[in-house]
């Protein structure tokens, strides 16, 4: 997972010096403050259109998390959505195994490179469309294959929703942070860029079988 400019600035603010040119000082704070500003405006675009308890910062996928992600839709085929797109890696590399994706994104920088980068490759619309829309807000029944890079604090509202509205015969990709209480299909990688797979046939069968908690 590569690194945000804010760990990086983290990272500097806590080295030790023994002694501070004040015009170096000044550059450097200067550098890194646009730096800041030029990561914030990736990150931060189209948090207004969520409550807060749903907002999830943009942090991109790795090549070793993309790979373990197209190895758990090894077999599969169909329509494919990636809720959170980013700057569209992962949709690039599900349409270039033949699904036809989707990839909803709010932060309207991240939708234009997206879309610019698949005009520049020749990637059609039939196979990759970017939509600047909520996925908290629609419909995803129309989907068979899911992949979420969200966030711990959202994947419990996250399974309530794709359970109610996904098909059975659907999978569900979750990269690094798994589903709480799901039963897992099988994962790929380790640390970091380890991604989880669940059948949502599956994941509805076992929760029948569970005792309703007792007050």
């Amino acid at each position: 997972m590569e690194d945000s400019i804010e760990m990086v600035l983290q990272e500097h603010s806590g080295s030790n010096t023994t002694r501070h040119h004040p015009v170096l000082s000044a550059c450097t704070g200067a550098l890194f403050t646009g730096l800041y500003g030029v990561w914030s405006l990736f990150v931060m675009p189209g948090f207004r259109k969520v409550p807060l308890k749903l907002k999830v910062p943009y942090l991109p996928s790795s090549k070793d998390q993309t790979l373990n992600t197209m190895k758990l839709l090894e077999g599969r085929t169909g329509r494919l959505v990636d809720l959170g797109s980013g700057d569209g890696r992962l949709v690039f590399a599900a349409s270039s195994a033949g699904f036809k994706c989707t990839g909803f994104e709010i932060n309207s920088i991240l939708l234009v490179y997206a879309r610019s980068k698949a005009s520049w490759t020749g990637v059609p619309s039939s196979q990759a469309t970017f939509v600047n829309k909520d996925f908290w807000t629609t419909d995803l029944s129309s989907y068979n294959n899911v992949i979420a890079f969200l966030a711990p604090g959202v994947m419990g509202l996250l399974a309530e929703k794709l359970l109610k509205e996904l098909p059975d015969d659907a999978r569900v990709i979750a990269c690094r942070f798994p589903f709480p209480d799901w039963p897992l299909q099988s994962s790929a990688g380790s640390g970091l860029d380890k991604t989880f797979a669940y059948d949502i046939g599956s994941v509805r069968s076992l929760l029948r079988k569970r005792p309703n908690p007792v007050d």
